[in-house]
């Protein structure tokens, strides 16, 4: 099924890759919890046609808006809900659609809202510090800039963004508050760490504020806590994430769901009862070709994990 390009372009990460990994057949049932602008979506509907089903997550109501309009001609087979992954148990639940064959993850930022003028993700752009993936979350990166404290804040950008100047840069950011944009605050973070590297002196400080403000590692590790209860035998989960954090969580929780007895040393007899529901298909992760690097250079940081039902 051809689609016309009437949305914003899109470069879909690892796609191929991805796609194997899934094991996409026709007839499957698969979800992609974030659906973003739908690239890696349309494969997959276009992969298991005919007859596939694919639910569409995504926290940001304008990524749904888009890919309703950019997957119209899949029709039913798509279906689009504009809520947190956290929660992903419960949606899958909510439409009846499970046990399902698939379920992927490509985690982080996305280029598009990287390049929105007014989401304020980006320092190369001058906008509001937002950084919300929904609009309609109270929490801000303006409200965390301006009104923790600074050895909260300081904590903030070294827990998500291992940003070793962090002290010095919320030292910095308070001294100067408030802050209301988002070259305004990368400014600040460059005069604070007095550095320059191969990547911008912000781009840890971003980070940070953009995974605290949306709760990521928390809602992922909600997520995945409710995979094995959704995937069919043999089902498969593929995780794509962007730096150690994320990969870090997703490597632990493959590890603790392929193994059987979680006790810890020194019991004599298992009481936990814990049982294998997954086996990692990739001991080492995925990641791209030089070719798509090249081709797609936010692409390079990318790493993908992949575990099996069973």
């Amino acid at each position: 099924m051809n689609l016309q390009a009437t949305v914003p372009i899109h470069m879909p990460v690892l796609l191929e890759e991805a796609i194997e990994a899934l094991r996409v057949q026709p007839g499957g049932r698969y979800v992609d919890c974030t659906v973003g602008l739908g690239g890696h979506a349309a494969a997959i509907l276009e992969r298991s046609f005919p007859g596939g089903q694919l639910l569409g997550i995504d926290a940001d109501p304008e990524a749904i808006r888009i890919t309703r309009t950019r997957l119209r001609p899949y029709g039913s087979s798509l279906v689009l809900v504009n809520e947190n992954f956290a929660h992903l148990e419960c949606i899958c639940s909510r439409y009846d659609f499970r046990p399902v064959h698939g379920i992927l993850f490509d985690l982080g930022v996305s280029s598009y809202q990287l390049e929105a003028s007014d989401r304020g993700f980006s320092f190369q752009r001058d906008a509001l510090l937002d950084m919300r993936y929904n609009p309609g979350q109270q929490l801000s990166a303006a409200d965390i800039v301006n009104n923790a404290p600074e050895a909260e804040l300081a904590d903030i950008i070294w827990q998500y963004g291992e940003e070793r100047f962090s002290r010095q840069i919320a030292r910095h950011i308070v001294a100067h508050r408030p802050v209301t944009r988002s070259l305004e605050l990368a400014q600040l973070v460059a005069q604070a760490v007095k550095t320059r590297g191969r990547i911008h002196p912000a781009t840890r400080t971003f980070q940070a504020l953009r995974i605290a403000v949306n709760s990521e590692l928390q809602n992922l590790r909600a997520a995945l806590g409710g995979v094995p209860k959704l995937l069919g035998h043999g089902g498969r989960l593929v995780v794509i994430s962007y730096h150690s954090l994320e990969d870090r969580i997703v490597k632990e929780f493959i590890g603790r769901e392929s193994k059987g007895c979680l006790c810890p040393p020194g019991i004599p007899q298992c009481i936990c009862g814990h049982r294998p529901s997954l086996r990692p298909v990739t001991r080492k992760v995925i990641t791209p070709s030089p070719a798509e690097i090249e081709a797609n250079p936010r692409s390079r940081s990318a790493r993908m994990r992949v575990a099996e039902h069973i």
